[in-house]
């Protein structure tokens, strides 16, 4: 019997996304294709016989010119030698130079599920370009604003961006300030006082507790609290912030003046606003597959839900999805694996002669857990293992850069590694 590659059409998939479930998905799938095992399960993958091998035409699209380590964020605008680790050109990624996958440096704007087509814009000359596909993936995640993300869109804009940044806050003669106790104001406030100990950094939060917004135990609000004033960050609760005014002064620095609603008054040289709430990036799909909060309402294998044309050939993963549990890299690339998956065994259903039992990856609810680096420690908290903290956990899910290796290694962005068959 010959194989798909030779009688049929290459099988085209397009993925709005190139972080952590877009590279996930086209990564695991690639695998998948060439008869080996997706890269980030832990079993074998029974292939059909005669079958193993497909033709898939990969498309991903993404509006930056690379891979950005977005848990990264916090060291990456507070250390200048990391600052060039955490984001890395598409083209110096070794995984992806690959014939049978294409990356456009554009962002999509539409997507027609009827025609399946998607239509993008490139980010440097605006050219707006259709393209065909036989599998869609919205895998583009969310929108943050600045200084919580970079919003430089090339490696080259983002170094600057991030070098002007860290001269700020490392000469920051009256400390700097920031606003807003989730895991990103902690993470960076942390952060800048490990790289700059010279520098005062204080967090205020309107809340009595931190991480006020998730459903996490007191115990791991507590343990963050902790850690964080161990860093040497001051921590101010139950403030919320009322104003900030430049104010002049005799020796020209900079210097903000900032008031709160409990009447309290500070100076800071720098305010970094980290309490604003990230907002969905898939205007680009019809309404019908979109909630209120234009999240991507999807199935528990990752397809959208009825109520949209060919909406078993549509998926999402990662944070554009609408699921529960918090928002995680690792559910991100966890669901591009599952999507992957799910996109493979449906083309095995539409092409193999005589049909296929498909055998979907389906996700499990997700409880609120959570992994949060806070200065040269870290806390962890789920409902099963409860909450740990110290330096070894840092080095399980961190190491020394904010995860970077780890994610990079998961998905082999490197190259795949030779595989070890246990005897």
């Amino acid at each position: 019997m010959a194989s798909l590659s030779q009688n049929s059409a290459p099988v085209r998939v397009f993925i709005a996304g190139g972080s952590y479930a877009g590279l996930s998905t086209a990564l695991n799938l690639l695998d998948l294709v060439s008869g080996a095992s997706p890269r980030m399960s832990g079993e074998a993958y029974t292939h059909v016989p005669n079958f193993e091998k497909i033709d898939v035409e990969i498309t991903i699209a993404d509006e930056r010119d690379g891979f950005y380590h977005l848990i990264g964020s916090p060291l990456a605008l507070a250390d200048s030698k990391y600052t060039k680790k955490a984001w890395v050109k598409f083209q110096d990624i070794p995984s992806l130079q690959q014939p049978n996958i294409k990356v456009v440096i554009g962002s999509v704007t539409t997507v027609d599920c009827a025609s399946k087509t998607v239509t993008t814009l490139d980010t440097v000359t605006k050219i707006a370009t259709e393209h065909t596909y036989d599998f869609f993936v919205a895998a583009s995640g969310l929108r943050r604003v600045w200084p919580v993300v970079p919003q430089s869109l090339s490696r080259k804009q983002y170094l600057v961006e991030a070098a002007e940044h860290i001269h700020a806050v490392s000469n920051a003669q009256h400390g700097v300030v920031v606003v807003g106790g989730g895991a990103v104001g902690i993470e960076m406030a942390a952060e800048l006082k490990v790289v700059h100990p010279r520098i005062n950094v204080t967090l205020v939060h309107s809340h009595e507790k931190l991480l006020s917004s998730e459903a996490l135990s007191d115990e791991c609000k507590d343990t963050t609290l902790e850690l964080l004033r161990e860093s040497g960050v001051t921590v101010l609760m139950n403030h919320r912030l009322s104003k900030s005014t430049r104010v002049e002064t005799m020796d020209g620095s900079i210097k903000y003046e900032l008031e709160f609603l409990n009447g309290h008054k500070m100076a800071a040289s720098e305010v970094i606003l980290a309490v604003s709430q990230p907002a969905s990036t898939t205007a680009y799909m019809p309404a019908t597959a979109l909630d209120e909060n234009n999240l991507v309402k999807i199935n528990p294998n990752l397809t959208i839900v009825e109520g949209t044309p060919n909406a078993e050939y549509h998926f999402c993963a990662g944070d554009a999805a609408r699921w529960s549990g918090i928002k995680r890299c690792g559910g991100a690339m966890h669901g591009g694996h599952y999507v992957a998956h799910n996109i493979h065994q449906t083309i095995l259903r539409d092409r193999v002669p005589g049909g296929h039992q498909v055998k979907y990856s389906e996700l499990t609810e997700f409880p609120a857990v959570i992994g949060l680096a806070v200065g040269k420690k870290a806390v962890a908290s789920s409902p099963d293992a409860g909450t740990v903290s110290g330096e070894d956990v840092m080095q399980a899910y961190f190491r020394n850069d904010l995860g970077f290796d780890i994610c990079w290694e998961y998905m082999q962005l490197g190259g795949m590694k030779e595989t070890v068959v246990d005897a």
